[in-house]
């Protein structure tokens, strides 16, 4: 059976069990139907705090390494075992869903269910999200249309409309503000625009609002900034996430809980579910599993530079997942025989694995590395990853639970539990008292192993932008490729003293970070010539057909 069908085959407890198990009262959670809630966390923030368990991998490819997979299946594994657990993941983007990629709710005998409502329109969190984008985006421009007392400078809106969707059209647009005042502008993805960086780095709704507030929208005539404040929109924009805001509640096909919340991308955003759907889970269970976008060098460094340290949170172990078919694709291996055995290219490809390691043990050193199995691994490919992980001094487990659900990923949850047990070591990469410049430099030579680092022109300028309204001392978010731990897509492996280009910056003062743009990397994706649209449909039945 595919993924859709298994999920479908599935036996779901009422989400009201669900949430009965986990300590919540009736009044705690609103009921979207009869497998998904919504938990008002409010009065739940108090009291200890769980393990946190951080699943990342290496830099992704065409194959899929099953990330979100390993995490839904370590969730089942540590709760099979008699451990109380619970995921905590992001949601799903209607980009990838109709491009390429797919949806997000892991794949065989590890998912979360329903996954169909949950890979498309779900509670409705995305779309209250680009609904709060696009109001100030119309404010704006009614601002300026009915006399602009706040002298907006219509060549300095910062500030552009999203939309859930890959359509590459968006990319460039030019509109009238007023008649005979022609604005150039583009379209974000939702996944990768500020309000969902807010959203999900908000700790409460009074810092939410706060955080919309402090949005930079644009420039006076005199150079000073706008922001969303201004505009006396605050109150409007809360009101619209006020449901949004609260963390949704499904379910694993081994009816383990999961909360789900936020959805920005890694490769042009933070990478990262919700600091408020991680607090709720770490005080609701003893093991918290959850996961960063794409490669450990994008949404595990950003969960650790960004998200720990705006929630003052730090994971206690991590896993690092990879695949033979990943490690082959790195080492060179032709793209019609990447499931056939082959040892040369499997340990030219070691290197990508290696590269990770090494960058996360300059954050913590409990750390495990999972080989995440397909039925075309041979015991010789396994053994030849685990003997390298041996000489690299980091644990290692083979997890099936794609084939296999909670059961396969056991070993995995013994050795993530045992790590835990020791005391933290975690650290972060950067100070905040280090400079913009020093921060990217940092994360350039240290996780990407770049050498030469050069600045545009634009980039120089945004640089002092930021200096001016002093700003440097943010943390910072590098918008990249996922493919490569470089700049470059096509530099596979561990490739290292490499020119990388900042071509762009920009100041996201309500999320409180700094986006900092590498190489051709676009905030609005488009979609495959083989998109995913083609195949999506509804049967005889009315039943969803399609999703993966």
């Amino acid at each position: 059976m595919n993924d859709i069908e298994i999920a479908k085959a599935s036996v779901k407890k009422p989400i009201i069990e669900i949430a009965n198990e986990l300590g919540l009262e009736e009044d705690q959670i609103d009921l979207y139907g009869k497998y998904k809630a919504k938990i008002n966390f409010n009065d739940i923030m108090n009291g200890h705090n769980g393990k946190l368990i951080l699943v990342t991998a290496i830099n992704p490819t065409p194959y899929g390494e099953g990330k979100t997979t390993v995490s839904i299946g370590l969730v089942d594994a540590i709760n099979h075992i008699g451990k109380k657990a619970i995921g905590v993941l992001r949601e799903p983007s209607l980009g990838p869903v109709f491009g390429l990629k797919g949806g997000a709710t892991g794949g065989g005998y590890s998912q979360v269910v329903p996954m169909e409502d949950i890979n498309l329109h779900f509670t409705g969190d995305l779309h209250a999200i680009t609904s709060c984008n696009n109001l100030i985006s119309a404010a704006i421009d009614n601002h300026i249309y009915q006399g602009n007392l706040l002298n907006i400078n219509i060549n300095k809106i910062y500030f552009k409309r999203c939309l859930d969707v890959n359509d590459r059209a968006l990319r460039k647009i030019i509109y009238e503000v007023t008649e005979g005042n022609i604005e150039h502008t583009s379209f974000d993805i939702t996944a990768a625009s500020e309000v969902m960086s807010i959203f999900c780095l908000a700790k409460d709704f009074h810092d939410l609002r706060e955080k919309l507030g402090n949005i930079i929208i644009a420039e006076d005539l005199a150079g000073n900034p706008v922001y969303a404040r201004d505009l006396k929109i605050e109150g409007a924009l809360v009101t619209l996430l006020k449901d949004a805001f609260n963390p949704n509640l499904v379910q694993t096909l081994e009816n383990n809980p999961v909360i789900i919340h936020g959805g920005p991308f890694a490769n042009i955003a933070h990478g990262c579910n919700s600091i408020v759907a991680t607090n709720l889970g770490l005080k609701l269970s003893d093991y918290v599993v959850t996961e960063a976008g794409f490669g450990a060098d994008l949404g595990a460094e950003k969960f650790m530079d960004i998200k720990c340290r705006k929630a003052n949170i730090k994971p206690d172990c991590i896993v690092l997942t990879a695949t033979t078919r990943a490690l082959k694709h790195n080492g060179g291996a032709p793209k019609e025989s990447i499931s056939e055995e082959n040892l040369v290219f499997l340990e030219q490809g070691l290197p990508n694995l290696q590269v990770h390691i090494e960058n996360l043990k300059k954050y913590t050193s409990h750390i495990v590395v999972t080989l995440n199995v397909f039925e075309t691994d041979t015991p010789e490919e396994i053994e030849l990853i685990k003997n390298f992980c041996s000489s690299m001094e980091v644990d290692f487990a083979v997890c099936e639970t794609y084939s296999k659900g909670g059961v396969g990923a056991v070993s995995l949850a013994d050795k993530v539990i045992d790590i835990c047990r020791y005391e933290n070591d975690f650290k972060m990469l950067y100070e905040d008292n280090e400079s913009l410049i020093e921060k990217i430099e940092k994360v350039c030579h240290e996780i990407y192993h770049a050498g030469k680092i050069t600045y545009t022109d634009l980039a120089n300028d945004k640089i002092e932008m930021i200096k001016r309204l002093d700003a440097e001392y943010l943390p910072i978010c590098i918008a990249k490729t996922q493919y490569s731990i470089s700049d470059d897509p096509k530099k596979l492996g561990y490739p290292t003293d490499y020119e990388v280009t900042v071509r762009d910056l920009e100041l996201r003062s309500g999320a409180g970070f700094i986006t900092v743009f590498l190489g051709s990397i676009l905030t609005m994706p488009g979609l495959p010539k083989n998109p995913n649209y083609e195949i999506i449909d509804l049967d005889d039945n009315n039943e969803i057909v399609g999703l993966f």
